[in-house]
């Protein structure tokens, strides 16, 4: 916990960031899945956040959409997904997923989460196809630091089945 201005504590959270290759709706869709399995109350929350796209060699700053999902109760109170998708060149499309952690939220809870989130996204979400990675830029390191996340979070990125949905 920390201490705000008017010296209460306030909630300390981590925020992760990680590159998938899944649609912003599907990995909403997957969360508020979950969140209903659980019974959890959730809340859907649209914002905008700031993206650099090159054109030739200079980047040019642009806004996206942002579509997120919060809960508000439960054992995970204070979780929030943000997803965002845009085109960072010429061509193709980068999604990104950021999960807001709150310091509250245990490590074993968290994982099994992250877990259940991934078995059902429709595909795996730190695999691209080559023509995907081909269009936006083979040697970009947002498809290894994708894989390198998920692996430090504890998903076994070594075996993922298809949701078969």
């Amino acid at each position: 916990m920390g201490e705000g201005l008017e010296g209460g504590p306030i909630l300390m959270e981590r925020t992760l960031e990680i590159p998938v290759s899944v649609v912003p709706t599907e990995a909403i869709r997957a969360m508020r899945v979950i969140g209903e399995n659980h019974g959890w109350k959730m809340s859907r929350f649209e914002e905008t956040t700031m993206v650099h796209r090159w054109a030739i060699i200079v980047p040019l700053a642009n806004r996206t959409r942002v579509f997120g999902l919060s809960f508000d109760e439960g054992e995970i109170e204070g979780l929030s997904i943000r997803t965002w998708s845009y085109v960072p060149g010429s061509a193709g499309r980068l999604s990104f997923v950021s999960f807001r952690i709150p310091e509250t939220v245990d490590a074993s809870l968290w994982r099994g989460l992250l877990n259940e989130w991934v078995d059902l996204l429709p595909r795996c979400p730190w695999k691209w196809t080559f023509m995907e990675r081909s269009v936006v830029g083979y040697l970009l390191p947002e498809f290894r630091k994708s894989r390198k996340l998920f692996s430090q979070e504890g998903v076994d990125i070594k075996r993922w089945k298809e949701n078969p949905s």
